[in-house]
């Protein structure tokens, strides 16, 4: 009987010992598996867009090929200052201007880089800063909203890949402002959606990858882009330990692209460029609306657009001679070097800071957070403030070894790069004489 009872009671805690790991395991299933932690962020598989334009022609297939590189915010003496070895050795081979090429004004980044590759200043491109508001649509254009930056009804002028596009030539982006929009009709044949985190040396590989395509369907223009400098110089200054860095991690990125250039044998010129330079930052923020009541304006940073020309009138007579750190204009009379009078979205009146000073229409509304002051800025008058000045060198069949160039402006390129690719233009503010000089005599055959 003892040994019937105590078997008795093993068979329940079995019994409950296999019931509760049915629970358990039932448990188990509805409960959702904790989430891991995410990789670290790597390129897209496939991240390439390929538009079904028509192959190059036989006769641009013979053309010479031009890589237009820029690294943004790249002063134009921080290789020098900061060691930059490869795009010192691509000036010793080629050409340069040592005092920087001049950026459009305000030296910033969207209408910097569409300037370049439309030969137009913003007045005539209408990108005339990264935000801005345009009276006659009564919208606003902003580098951050992707909706404005993919309607190509935005941008005037023929970027470089459009009109190589148009006469039958291949071209290809990998990043540059206004690239995934329809301009003139056309997109580069490959181009990607911005992406900030995507793998530099990546970026080299693709455009590598671009150049070993079968004649008919390679690019003959190409784009590539770098933030790095830019983003160092504003978190950290100009002159400091991490901007330098960041200015020998993409001359090695110039270093890799030169390297897997050599291989291919083909008649590529290499032109690195930067948008504009960067300077430190002076002073508090400057609150336009501390002078004048902006109530009957609409603004974008320190732009006003008023809604009646009386508006402007009053706001112009209320800011003059208020300040030492701006100047203020009717927008007729800014002054004719800065090509920045002859389009409404610039505003009126304009305010030009005379220095590196943070000026803006008012402050955030109340319960908002202040803005972040930036260490380095840029966006100011590059003739009378020479840190605004970019990076210049190019290198290739096309170009005379060891010229130096003074200080241009970056309008001028547009020509210079159509030349090469023996592309026609149209009207444009760039001129070809200003950089003539550095080109070949007469350009060696293509192979």
């Amino acid at each position: 009987m003892r040994i019937t009872r105590i078997k008795l009671q093993e068979l329940k805690i079995l019994f409950t010992s296999a019931l509760l790991a049915v629970l358990l395991f039932a448990l188990l299933l509805c409960t959702p598996t904790p989430l891991r932690p995410q990789a670290p962020r790597t390129a897209p598989s496939d991240p390439v867009i390929a538009v079904n334009n028509p192959p190059n022609t036989p006769a641009q297939q013979s053309k010479h090929y031009v890589i237009l590189v820029s690294l943004d915010a790249f002063r134009y003496d921080y290789a020098q200052k900061d060691g930059a070895k490869n795009i010192l050795d691509l000036e010793a081979r080629g050409a340069t201007a040592p005092d920087g090429m001049i950026p459009a004004y305000p030296s910033l980044t969207f209408p910097n880089h569409y300037t370049i590759v439309t030969g137009l200043y913003p007045e005539h491109t209408g990108i005339v800063a990264n935000k801005f508001y345009d009276p006659a649509r009564q919208a606003t254009y902003s580098m951050s909203d992707a909706s404005a930056k993919l309607d190509g009804s935005w941008y005037g002028g023929v970027p470089l890949w459009s009109l190589a596009e148009q006469q039958g030539m291949r071209a290809a982006s990998f990043f540059w402002p206004g690239d995934d929009a329809e301009i003139a009709g056309q997109r580069p044949s490959y181009y990607l959606h911005f992406d900030d985190k995507f793998p530099d040396e990546q970026r080299v590989d693709q455009v590598i990858a671009w150049l070993k395509l079968p004649p008919e369907l390679r690019p003959h223009f190409i784009t590539l882009y770098y933030s790095n400098v830019d983003h160092a110089g504003h978190d950290f200054g100009p002159d400091t330990t991490q901007t330098a860095d960041a200015v020998r991690h993409v001359d090695d990125m110039i270093g890799r692209l030169i390297e897997g250039l050599k291989p291919l044998n083909l008649p590529v010129d290499v032109i690195v460029v930067a948008d504009h330079g960067m300077i430190l930052g002076q002073g508090d923020w400057i609150d336009l609306d501390s002078y004048t009541d902006l109530s009957n304006f609409t603004t974008a940073g320190s732009l006003l657009y008023a809604k009646s020309d009386a508006d402007a009138e009053t706001a112009f007579n209320q800011l003059k001679g208020k300040s030492d750190k701006f100047q203020v204009f009717r927008r007729k009379d800014v002054p004719p070097y800065l090509h920045y009078d002859s389009n409404a979205r610039i505003g009126d009146p304009v305010v030009i800071p005379t220095g590196p000073y943070y000026i803006r229409a008012s402050a955030p509304p109340a319960g908002r957070p202040e803005y972040k002051k930036e260490i380095g800025v840029h966006g100011f008058d590059p003739y009378n403030i020479k840190e605004m000045h970019a990076l210049f060198v190019a290198e290739g069949p096309d170009i005379r070894p060891g010229v130096t160039v003074p200080p241009f402006d970056n309008v001028d390129l547009y020509p210079l790069i159509a030349k090469i690719l023996g592309l026609q233009i149209g009207p444009i503010d760039g001129r070809l004489e200003v950089l003539q000089g550095i080109l070949q005599p007469s350009p060696p055959a293509a192979p």
